[in-house]
């Protein structure tokens, strides 16, 4: 653990080097941003054309969304290893393969096939960027790993208008086609300036407030850690509280009696606002755990998701009270993507960070496969009062573990780490 003044104070040509760094590393999220984010908008023009029927047509967002997840881990391993220019090269290079397959694919395991590159790519860049964010940034580990999965977040609301436009100006296949060499191209460029800091820069001086371990656990020492396990479980629990509540919103509207009053409520413009807020959210939190701690900022926000999933489950049935509480859970759920891997490489070290927190990361694989209990409640049940139940309680329950569970074990684990490391 160090206490200093900021690293832009010690090694001001650091600051500007690392700053360039994150700038390049968000541009590359917010190229990816649609593969995930921007799907939907194909959909129903695919069906069109070839009839397959969107559940089946849906199989391949599963397929992105598992690739994506799943291999992180993988693709961090190469990180720390090799350096972020060649993963994320690779990356925008499966990017536009994978749109362009799409553009021409004529048959499910096309686009399937397709789907499973394209989740590879993703995961490259996403695993990359914010590894890299957490290796420049231990003074400021929250905002960076904010910022960067901001661009996921928030980056797709400045690009879905302009994808909409082009598949009902020029067709979905031009779209896929255009979009897919474009955001390839760019990441391929983007790649090239990318690095990891050296051990020197690694070592930036960090705040107080903030307790980090000097020693480098690899992926296999973290595995074996009850603390990882912790925020595993908490990163579940908060990841399928807010997909639980999220994924079903275009039903719950509709259940309430809201989703046609106002137009835009359940419209484009209500899909870009929610996906700002869930942007904003990630450095919002980064920033606030920077400041307060890890623990605390965790305790603050799960508590107010858990508030605001309660609201909506008892409140939303009022189009504007829908609007502000559905508005809440964006904004209080989208934190857990920069507050975990600030914290995993917090307790970790800076020298896996990629490997370490991609393997974290796929606790959002674990938490969509808890997804379909909504639906399953609902039916048993015959209404959304067990789901929103489930999803409050979730949340409710990492917010107490944060500050009577996890920050004693991490406390420990700090102090058990600097004995080894002394």
């Amino acid at each position: 653990m160090t206490t200093a003044s900021t690293a832009q104070d010690a090694a001001p040509s650091t600051g500007a080097s690392r700053w360039s760094q994150l700038f390049f590393g968000i541009i590359c999220m917010v190229m990816i941003a649609n593969l995930q984010y921007g799907w939907n908008l194909f959909v129903d023009p695919i069906d069109a054309k070839h009839h397959w029927g969107r559940a089946e047509i849906q199989v391949a967002f599963t397929l992105f969304v598992l690739t994506e997840t799943w291999l992180i881990p993988v693709e961090g391993w190469f990180v720390d290893r090799y350096g972020p220019r060649l993963v994320v090269a690779f990356g925008g290079i499966m990017v536009a393969i994978a749109w362009t397959i799409d553009s021409f694919a004529s048959s499910l395991v096309a686009l399937y096939a397709a789907a499973i590159i394209s989740g590879i790519g993703a995961g490259a860049v996403y695993g990359t960027c914010v590894g890299n964010a957490l290796k420049w940034f231990s003074d400021r580990r929250g905002l960076a790993a904010g910022l960067t999965a901001a661009g996921f977040g928030a980056g797709a609301a400045l690009t879905v208008v302009p994808i909409r436009d082009a598949i009902g100006s020029f067709g979905y296949e031009n779209a896929f086609l255009w979009f897919g060499l474009g955001q390839g191209i760019v990441i391929l460029a983007l790649s090239q300036f990318l690095r990891a800091p050296t051990a020197t820069q690694a070592k930036l001086a960090t705040p107080g407030r903030v307790a980090q371990t000097l020693r480098n656990y690899s992926v296999g020492e973290m595995l074996r850690q009850p603390l990882f396990w912790v925020m595993y479980a908490m990163f579940v629990l908060v990841a399928a509280g807010g997909l639980i509540a999220t994924a079903q919103l275009a039903s719950i509207a509709k259940d309430f009696g809201v989703a046609e009053a106002p137009v835009y409520l359940m419209g484009f413009a209500f899909a870009t606002l929610t996906l700002a807020l869930t942007g904003l959210a990630r450095p919002f939190f980064g920033w606030v755990s920077d400041q307060i701690g890890r623990e605390q900022t965790m305790f603050i926000v799960f508590s107010l998701g858990a508030l605001s999933i309660l609201g909506l489950g008892y409140l939303g049935a009022t189009p504007a009270l829908f609007i502000l509480f559905s508005g809440a859970v964006y904004f209080t759920w989208g934190e857990i993507y920069s507050l975990f891997p600030s914290m995993c490489t917090d307790a970790f070290g800076t020298k896996n960070a990629a490997t370490n927190a991609g393997a974290l990361y796929t606790a959002k694989g674990t938490a969509s496969l808890l997804v379909p209990l909504a639906s399953f409640l609902t039916q048993a049940t015959g209404n959304w009062h067990a789901v929103f139940v489930v999803a409050t309680l979730m949340n409710a329950v990492a917010a107490v573990m944060a500050l009577f569970v996890l920050k004693p074990m991490r406390m420990a684990h700090l102090k058990k780490s600097a004995a080894m490391e002394g």
